[in-house]
């Protein structure tokens, strides 16, 4: 049974559009950002802004959970807005949040969220089943395409150190071992770990966080990587100040995380492809430099998102439909993923930032 929603897209714009994939539709579509961004505005206007204390009092928290401020403003109120949620096969739920907006410089994220000393419970059972099924098929693809984004820093290992943080079953560290990386890796999932090092050559794995694994902790890496691992982080300030004091002179923090500006989070709101299991906290162009310039961080780079199959050649689009595509993406959010280059120092922006327009955040 065809849904309401489907039966109006298809009145207003016909099959003209069934060749462009489902994620990028909101891109080219006429009229569609202008709507789904008006929609969004409704969302903000008839969202009530509460204190902590009246939030508390509306929602439940759990074991595992607490309830918290927001990390970039330290703003106490909240903006309920979402709440996603996994509904089994037989009708019982898998799981629900909430994800609230701060009112003040527009944060999102999960309330309440998880207890960092808590945050392996989430990964700790055959986490890496997920991770290399059918969520792994096109990762190493999306991988090179990020790469060949910031394709300086990425071309040539040159022996140069690189540490993937939440490298999970290793299938970047396997790309970074390729192109001449003296990489190393970190993860809370145990059983990831052990797959990574059953596919790793030179790389290594390593269970834990970086202060747990001596030669990590002493830092001095070239490169450090966050793939999809962002939005999994509880303390994100502490995190980030700590791959800054990784990091050695020129060093350079490349993220790969969603972005919580899209178009298809205004678009299917709770739904959004974004809200999954694991995900505590969302990012966009506005809020991360926010992030980085509490950790050190000397200045942030973005390039845009097409979609994994539209930058990859295998969607082909007509010439009309990827001008409209390319021109929405840059003129509003910058695509579904945030693809980031954040610099350690001045030296780092000089040696990698390659001409493109770089955010200082000094």
């Amino acid at each position: 049974m065809v849904s309401p929603k489907r039966a109006v897209a298809r009145a207003v714009y016909g099959s003209r559009y069934d060749s462009v994939p489902w994620e990028q539709r909101v891109y080219v579509r006429p009229g569609e950002r202008i709507f789904r961004e008006l929609q969004w505005q409704v969302l903000l206007r008839k969202s009530p802004v509460i204190s902590l204390d009246e939030y508390r009092s509306r929602v439940k928290v759990g074991a595992i959970e607490e309830f918290i401020t927001c990390h970039m403003c330290g703003e106490s109120r909240q903006q309920p807005l979402y709440k996603p949620t996994k509904v089994k096969k037989n009708g019982k739920t898998a799981w629900q949040y909430n994800v609230v907006r701060c009112p003040s410089c527009g944060f999102l994220y999960r309330n309440p969220n998880i207890l960092p000393e808590r945050l392996g419970d989430l990964y700790s059972k055959n986490y890496s089943s997920f991770l290399t099924g059918n969520y792994a098929a096109n990762r190493q693809r999306r991988y090179r395409q990020a790469m060949n984004a910031f394709k300086p820093v990425f071309e040539e290992g040159d022996n140069r150190r690189l540490l993937d943080f939440g490298c999970g079953a290793g299938l970047f560290l396997e790309l970074a071992e390729e192109r001449g990386f003296d990489a190393q890796g970190v993860d809370l999932s145990p059983d990831s770990v052990k797959e990574a090092n059953e596919r790793l050559t030179s790389a290594k794995a390593h269970f834990g966080a970086p202060e747990d694994v001596p030669e990590i902790a002493a830092g001095g890496f070239d490169v450090v990587t966050l793939w999809s691992v962002l939005a999994h982080l509880p303390r994100p300030v502490d995190d980030f100040t700590s791959f800054r004091n990784l990091l050695a002179p020129g060093g350079v923090l490349m993220i790969l995380t969603v972005n919580a500006d899209s178009l298809l989070r205004k678009a299917f709101g709770s739904r959004w492809n974004g809200f999954t299991r694991n995900h505590l906290m969302f990012y966009s162009r506005e809020t991360m430099p926010k992030l980085l310039r509490q950790a050190g961080f000397a200045g942030v780079a973005f390039e845009p998102f097409y979609g994994d199959s539209i930058e990859a050649g295998t969607t082909r689009l007509s010439d009309k439909h990827s001008r409209r595509l390319q021109q929405s993406v840059k003129a509003s959010d910058g695509g579904n993923m945030l693809r980031a280059l954040a610099f350690a120092d001045e030296e780092a922006i000089k040696r990698w930032g390659d001409g493109r327009p770089v955010h200082r955040l000094g």
